[in-house]
């Protein structure tokens, strides 16, 4: 009985040191170059924290953001923390691929009025796993111009997920990957669930021949200091083969 009482004293002072760890995390920001900017935040998955990475772009119509905030506490914070940056308000976002760390918050986006975008695959698949969709899709690689700045969208081939799609900033030459590729920290595939392992390191080796003069390259997880993150994600493929 002590035993049970001790165990029940220690889950309560774990579950209270991870909500702290939360709480002061929440959203850090970091700036890329010019108006372009990186944002993590936190989410509690298997009792650890586990940080996301996301994207925004600063332009004369309104911000852009790529992906969502995991976690639906962040969701408003975000959008807060934007506008007393920038004084700037959201006009749309794009989302990589179906699962929740790219998703969860388009139907919060939705309901603010923000226009919300993703692959036909992407939108098709949200469907499937009952993940938040977006409000519009499109059917092809395209071409988004919001103010002063133009990106492309480009889908690779099936890797992490069969719809991973990444975003390319050709001004100041950004890849931004998403969970398709990993961080130079990263030992490990991660979450291979809906994983094509036979046809990412195909994947990959398009997009290191397509964006060889990649500035920046951001990963869905974990640190972006250095550009190498996709001969890396190669590596790590042949060595779970």
């Amino acid at each position: 009985m002590k035993s049970f009482k001790l165990f029940l004293i220690c889950l309560c002072f774990f579950g209270v040191k991870l909500q702290g760890q939360i709480d002061s995390l929440k959203l850090k920001i970091t700036h890329l170059v010019g108006d372009y900017f990186g944002y993590t935040t936190y989410h509690a998955f298997n009792g650890l924290l586990f940080p996301s990475n996301s994207m925004y772009l600063v332009s004369d119509s309104g911000v852009v953001m790529f992906d969502t905030p995991w976690d639906s506490t962040q969701f408003q914070p975000l959008l807060d923390s934007i506008w007393t940056r920038h004084h700037k308000k959201v006009v749309f976002c794009i989302a990589t691929h179906y699962h929740a760390d790219r998703t969860a918050g388009l139907e919060f986006l939705n309901q603010k009025g923000i226009k919300t975008y993703t692959s036909y695959q992407t939108y098709r698949l949200c469907a499937i796993h009952h993940e938040k969709q977006s409000s519009f899709f499109f059917l092809n690689d395209t071409s988004f111009s919001v103010g002063q700045y133009r990106f492309n969208t480009f889908y690779p081939g099936e890797g992490h997920t069969p719809d991973n799609i990444v975003l390319w900033f050709d001004t100041e030459k950004i890849l931004y990957g998403g969970c398709l590729i990993k961080s130079t920290e990263n030992t490990s595939l991660g979450n291979i669930a809906d994983a094509n392992l036979i046809l990412w390191p195909l994947t990959m080796k398009k997009l290191i021949k397509k964006f060889r003069c990649a500035n920046y390259v951001i990963p869905g997880h974990f640190g972006w200091l250095h550009k190498k993150s996709l001969r890396h994600t190669l590596r790590l493929l042949k060595q779970n083969r």
